[in-house]
């Protein structure tokens, strides 16, 4: 009786499973998705490839220190990384004096008010410090960037679509609207046009303009192309500061693996070469 009612149980969330399955298909083909202005106009990320790709990729120490000049002297101003402690820049190759020297030029909320002027004081940033946020809160960011909060960069390779091709492509891919965007979909005030991005305008203003907005203390030109692709593989390493190291374990456990399963197998086919010469002998 139990398997009777298990069995009528099944059937009923099989066909239930079959039903939804079947409304949906005639769904789909009696109303096809329209596309919309968007999904004409947005672009795919560009191809670009980055050091730190593929099982043998390592970070370039030189590229990951432009990409975080550029941050800091043109992100910063409105995005964050909190998940990053100043320290952790001496994994980018900066020794102990130079990162102090970059955390003086951040300041941090101290939870003691100034009794002159009744506001939050600040302190200087130590190298345990994780980088401090360009707002107070996301009141202030939006009343900065026509209402539009910047979000956080610490992970953004990871937490967006294509990764960073996405971010690569974003902030080097502005550019004036076609002339046949419809007018509903043409930038307003305050937004810009960019087919990377999903709806097509954003708050945030073209961050790359020209060579001449960084200089690389390596001799490098800041072209738009090159600290777009800087910044972007400083993103990657925010994001996964272990990478490299993960690969290395990666490989470390499949050679493991494979010497495991060459020993695995001599040792079969050493065992039972014994036991099958033994069933021939008591055959014979």
């Amino acid at each position: 009786m139990v398997r009777f009612f298990g069995i009528l149980i099944g059937l009923f969330f099989a066909g239930m499973l079959f039903y939804s399955f079947g409304r949906g298909a005639v769904e789909y083909i009696s109303n096809p998705p329209v596309e919309t202005v968007e999904h004409e106009f947005h672009k795919e990320a560009k191809e670009v490839s980055f050091k730190s790709d593929g099982p043998f990729g390592k970070f370039d120490k030189q590229q990951l220190q432009r990409g975080f000049q550029v941050f800091k002297e043109v992100c910063s101003a409105c995005h964050s990384i909190r998940l990053v402690s100043f320290r952790n820049l001496e994994e980018l190759g900066y020794n102990e004096d130079e990162v102090k020297a970059i955390a003086a030029n951040w300041s941090i909320e101290s939870p003691s008010i100034d009794p002159d002027t009744g506001e939050a004081a600040t302190r200087p940033p130590i190298p345990a410090d994780k980088f401090p946020k360009p707002f107070a809160n996301d009141v202030a960011a939006g009343a900065a960037n026509n209402n539009a909060i910047p979000p956080d960069l610490s992970l953004i390779t990871k937490a967006r679509e294509g990764g960073a091709a996405y971010v690569y492509s974003l902030v080097s891919g502005y550019s004036d609207p076609p002339a046949n965007l419809p007018e509903a979909n043409r930038p307003g005030t305050g937004l810009h046009y960019n087919p990377y991005f999903a709806n097509l305008n954003l708050a945030m203003a073209p961050p790359l303009t020209g060579t001449d907005q960084v200089s690389y203390s390596d001799g490098t030109k800041a072209t738009v192309p090159q600290m777009a692709e800087d910044v972007s593989a400083f993103l990657i390493w925010t994001a996964e500061p272990s990478l490299i190291k993960q690969k290395q374990t990666g490989w470390a456990v499949l050679a493991f693996l494979l010497i495991a399963t060459i020993l695995g197998f001599l040792s079969y086919k050493t065992i039972w070469a014994d036991v099958k010469a033994e069933k021939k002998k008591k055959e014979a």
